[in-house]
């Protein structure tokens, strides 16, 4: 199982930036996987996910947003980062061609893409993955971060630590409670870096994505 570097293109005022392509021979479907606002696409959790995922037969694009590739320390806008997201998906169908694509994302990089989901309902996938939604800033518990969610047409997986400081678990589950197409699982003990002390969680969320994209699969 390869990886393969390439570059998407996102617009041209914006430009290309990098991307890192994993196809597993049996792969079921295909995630467009965003990073957060902290690190880029090669960072250690990213490309041990991306592994631990192919290994279920889950092909990824991860990519760097134009903040990453051209190394600024601010995140983009919402309006750059969902242009590239868009991108993404449209390379992720072009590489990929019959495969269902699912959008994904580590925090800054899952909340942008629902940002964009929500914008576009025409957007061509069958649902999205949060691994970490950043629901509100450290020590300042809000749910305004999630009211763009019931704007969002395809299922969700919410992947949340307990001891998450950028969402509460108590404040997650009462935005997931109302959502009909959204799925919250509680990753007990991890934090927003689902860092859980000696306890292996790339393996519980990779079980637990295979577990909900083979369900949502079966039913076409």
């Amino acid at each position: 199982m390869k990886t393969r570097s390439l570059k998407i293109h996102v617009s041209l005022s914006i430009g290309k930036v990098s991307a890192l392509y994993i196809m597993p021979a049996d792969a079921k479907c295909i995630l467009s996987l965003a990073h957060g606002a902290g690190a880029g696409m090669t960072h250690p959790f990213m490309m041990a996910l991306a592994n631990s995922l192919a290994e279920k037969g889950i092909a990824s694009l991860r990519f760097n947003f134009p903040f990453t590739e051209n190394k600024k320390g601010r995140p983009d806008v919402p309006a750059v980062a969902q242009k590239t997201i868009e991108a993404a998906i449209a390379k992720a169908h072009h590489l990929s061609p019959g495969l269902p694509v699912f959008a994904a994302g580590k925090s800054f990089g899952g909340r942008m893409s629902s940002q964009y989901l929500a914008l576009h309902p025409e957007a061509e996938v069958k649902g999205i993955i949060f691994f970490g939604f950043p629901l509100h800033a450290a020590g300042r518990p809000s749910t305004d971060r999630a009211e763009h969610l019931k704007n969002v047409k395809v299922p969700m997986l919410f992947l949340q630590g307990s001891r998450d400081a950028l969402a509460q678990f108590d404040l997650i589950k009462s935005v997931c409670s109302p959502l009909k197409k959204a799925t919250l699982i509680k990753i007990e003990g991890a934090d927003h870096s689902f860092k859980a002390g000696k306890i292996n969680t790339t393996e519980i969320l990779t079980e637990a994505t295979n577990r909900w994209l083979e369900n949502l699969l079966k039913k076409g």
